[in-house]
């Protein structure tokens, strides 16, 4: 007669085989700073069975954490749980007169996502090409970059409600989009998985070179009457320039969010700064460059240990060679306070933090 441990770990071994649970796996190949950090089990899910599959295990009651490139992810240490890593693929468009619903699958590349729409001539996402990361993050962190952002083009997302087990249609209204936020990082946080997300996008492009240096980089290559396919590749050569490639050197992009402070703040700060990088938002604030802040403390090219700042873009900071997440973290902390000490301005962490 089998006793209660031994059918415990029979089921364990069942639940394992049925669906491809990973155990006592590095996460290093699972994260863009090529930290070294185990978990307990890892989960691919690639379709929608699956997500059903693992809350009828009641692995949703467990400690969990949702993974897709791992683009925007610290371990600071071995992690105590399941990692449901999201792989799922899959494009689909459908035309409503000059409007293109373009619906990705989480696990998609979302630079590939770009050139797709790109190659079919839908406009509205070149901007934000090269942006690391996956379809399914995007409405989590309402990613943006060079003068646009993911709430502009966001139709709708199908998410997993793992408290429930159902699947949820959330419309743009519904999300609480805000600069790098949605209501998938406050008040539906670790909740709900994101399975698919419809983007809706143009046949007739509506350019925005205004940003940063596209209008210099167009006109360096004498281009005067650009396509979507320039300006993402223009973005995309900007990016390279400033951003170290994560193959090579350990980074997560920009680590910290770009502040925004009051109108009257900002007022005083230029004052003492009148060279002070900034843009103009709504409701009365201003938004600052953080890479502006943490280069005047005296941080860009600065190395901590085996972590430092990039040489080339202070946002960005990088695992040099075999630093722990601990250590990248610790730099991070003495940004913050140099910044919150010269500026007054207190940093926010983009990347999450496990």
């Amino acid at each position: 007669m089998l006793k209660i441990a031994d059918l415990f770990e029979f089921l364990k071994i069942k639940v394992n085989m049925e669906l491809n649970v990973q155990s006592n796996i590095s996460l290093k190949p699972f994260n863009t700073f090529g930290i070294e950090e185990k978990a307990n089990f890892l989960i691919e899910v690639n379709d929608n069975e699956t997500l059903t599959e693992i809350f009828k295990n009641n692995i949703f009651k467990d400690n969990f954490f949702v993974l897709g490139a791992g683009s925007n992810v610290l371990f600071t240490k071995a992690f105590e749980g399941y990692i449901i890593h999201m792989t799922s693929k899959g494009i689909q468009s459908r035309t409503d007169g000059n409007d293109v619903y373009v619906t990705a699958q989480a696990g998609e590349i979302w630079n590939d996502f770009v050139w797709y729409c790109i190659e079919h001539n839908y406009a509205g996402v070149e901007n934000m090409a090269l942006i690391p990361g996956t379809v399914g993050a995007s409405p989590v962190q309402n990613i943006g970059a060079y003068g646009t952002e993911l709430m502009y083009i966001f139709h709708e997302c199908q998410a997993f409600d793992t408290r429930t087990g159902s699947f949820i249609l959330f419309q743009k209204e519904d999300c609480c989009f805000s600069y790098r936020d949605s209501i998938f990082k406050t008040a539906h946080k670790g909740r709900f998985i994101i399975t698919q997300v419809t983007y809706k996008l143009s046949l007739t492009p509506h350019l925005n070179t205004s940003y940063g240096a596209i209008e210099a980089e167009l006109d360096k290559e004498n281009i005067t009457n650009p396509s979507i396919a320039d300006i993402a590749t223009v973005v995309s050569k900007i990016r390279v320039e400033k951003l170290p490639d994560p193959s090579t050197v350990g980074n997560a992009g920009s680590f910290f969010k770009n502040p925004i402070v009051t109108e009257s703040f900002f007022a005083t700060l230029q004052k003492e700064y009148p060279t002070i990088p900034h843009y103009p938002m709504p409701n009365n604030e201003t938004k600052l460059a953080a890479g502006w802040l943490i280069e005047q403390c005296g941080w860009k090219g600065k190395t901590y240990g085996q972590a430092g700042v990039w040489k080339n873009q202070a946002l960005v900071l990088i695992n040099r060679q075999n630093a722990s997440g601990q250590e990248i973290y610790q730099l991070s902390e003495h940004i913050i306070s140099d910044v919150a000490d010269k500026f007054g301005v207190t940093l926010e962490r983009e990347v999450n933090l496990l």
